[in-house]
């Protein structure tokens, strides 16, 4: 199964192992919960999910590199006990707390969270010496003495024996105590996860031209040359800081993470007519509406490669609009959400409004800290909340500045503010809609109703950001398109898609 599809059936055995009968015990017991034994090539995102599904689940998790670890470390060190056995005293070796297990109790007090997944990474690849702690691990749920804490979820992941010299079999004993699934690489579905981490648009448009340089490891008399989805996220984030420090990004650079000779030298000439394509069709100014003939004529006669970086410009573009709209809808919703629960307190004139403010800044400031310690928060949201945040503290400002004592006109003053911030989303949203108009009056007068805007509407399709944008605020062209073009056979699908995402209130108020 793919990566997307392995997360959907980690996610569905995690919380079929959490659920609890009527008297609170877990209706499969701990004994029968199988560890997950995931398996796949390298970089292909098994660390990631594991994540995700934490965050998803609202649970704890615990992650470790197998083989970073000694015997020691995992199962703990041993000491002399003494203990009496039929009225003789007898010395007896027992063990610290293994280092991993500690770790997980660790979370537990750290976060409140007393359920979670245990993550070994690397499980098949350990030395020698620790190989049969791990067989009793996945077997036992034990490190030496020391039990897994109930409620925490065992998964483990490894590579195949074709992409690690290391890698062990594991016996069928141990395979007949686990649940084994095994991941293969999918470019389309990386590409959804791409596009919500904005992997630059040069590796997205080049890999949707030759899908067969995404991943790939060959081993020949030289040695091993590899090409990895992590490589193609690593390359794309110094891509990214390169281009804003103007520094240029050769062959050199792109072979450090693409280990390829022959692909990262004909991703680096790509580069180069991608740049030049930037320039050449100033797609900022189409966004905007300014559509220019000279532009229109040599994208119409230009390659199907040209005409697919281009795409890959305008959906780069796009996607930094509805990204914005989204960030700027996770703030305004949050502070909304907050502001209506401190509104009564304001209202009663109870409290002083300055100490209003400033226990709500207290409390929602121990909440980011301690959700940012249990990871139940995606970058975004950690973005979004701490902009609340700094938003609260000007108002706790203007309060104290202004000697507003009154909650009514404190409550009025913080109002008004909040309106500016309705309103600079609204600008947001109408400013993207207009772009997204503008970037298909553009592809239908170079065009006309082709391939290239069947790609274009897949291409938003695939971007949770667009999809979301689309949902909450509508598209005219894309739901024309989406029904005159080659889509009538994904029609549903595509719908399904768009509204299985909770959209947020087109607009908020205080009133």
């Amino acid at each position: 199964m793919n990566i997307k599809q392995a997360k959907e059936e980690i996610k569905n055995t995690i919380q079929a192992y959490l659920q609890k009968d009527s008297y609170g015990n877990y209706k499969i017991p701990t004994v029968h919960q199988r560890p997950v034994l995931l398996i796949g090539a390298p970089g292909i995102g098994k660390t990631a999910i594991m994540e995700q599904i934490a965050r998803e689940c609202n649970i704890g998790i615990v992650s470790y590199t197998i083989t970073h670890h000694t015997r020691q470390s995992a199962i703990g060190l041993p000491f002399i006990q003494k203990k009496i056995y039929a009225g003789k005293e007898y010395s007896v070796t027992e063990y610290t707390m293994s280092e991993i297990i500690a770790s997980v109790y660790e979370k537990i007090e750290m976060t409140g969270l007393s359920e979670g997944i245990l993550f070994i990474d690397e499980i098949n690849c350990v030395s020698e010496t620790l190989a049969p702690a791990m067989l009793q691990f996945l077997q036992n749920k034990t490190f030496g003495t020391h039990q897994v804490p109930e409620g925490w979820i065992i998964v483990a992941a490894g590579n195949p024996p074709e992409y690690n010299k290391s890698v062990r079999e594991f016996d069928i004993v141990t395979l007949d105590r686990v649940k084994k699934i095994e991941v293969k690489e999918d470019f389309t579905i990386w590409k959804e996860y791409a596009y919500k981490e904005s992997v630059h648009s040069a590796i997205l448009s080049y890999l949707e031209i030759k899908k067969e340089h995404f991943y790939t490891i060959e081993t020949t008399v030289d040695g091993k040359y590899f090409v990895t989805a992590r490589g193609w996220e690593d390359l794309s984030r110094m891509m990214v800081v390169y281009e804003e420090l103007d520094i240029s990004i050769d062959e050199g650079v792109i072979y450090q993470y693409v280990q390829h000779r022959a692909i990262a030298k004909d991703f680096a000439n790509y580069l180069d007519l991608y740049y030049k394509y930037k320039n050449d069709y100033h797609v900022h100014e189409i966004l905007q509406g300014h559509i220019s003939k000279n532009a229109l004529e040599k994208l119409s006669s230009s390659s199907f490669d040209e005409k697919l970086s281009v795409i890959g410009l305008l959906l780069s573009r796009l996607g930094e609009s509805f990204k914005k709209v989204y960030s700027m809808n996770l703030f305004v919703t949050t502070l909304h959400g907050i502001l209506m629960q401190i509104k009564p307190l304001l209202l009663s004139e109870q409290t002083p409004a300055y100490e209003i403010i400033t226990k709500t800044i207290q409390e929602q400031t121990k909440r980011l800290e301690h959700q940012k310690i249990a990871n139940l928060l995606e970058p975004l949201e950690i973005q979004s909340r701490s902009k609340v945040l700094e938003t609260l503290e000007q108002y706790q400002k203007n309060i104290k500045e202004n000697n507003i004592k009154n909650g009514i006109a404190a409550f009025e003053a913080i109002k008004q503010n909040f309106s500016l911030s309705v309103t600079q989303r609204k600008e947001e949203i109408d400013k993207t809609a207009q772009y997204l108009n503008n970037a298909f009056v553009f592809l239908e007068k170079a065009f006309g109703e082709n391939q290239e805007l069947v790609i274009f509407i897949t291409e938003l399709t695939s971007n949770p950001y667009s999809v979301q944008f689309i949902n909450e605020n509508g598209s005219e062209k894309y739901y024309h398109y989406n029904k005159s073009l080659l889509f009538q056979e994904r029609h549903k699908d595509i719908l399904q898609q768009i509204h299985s995402i909770s959209g947020i209130l087109n607009t908020l108020q205080l009133d």
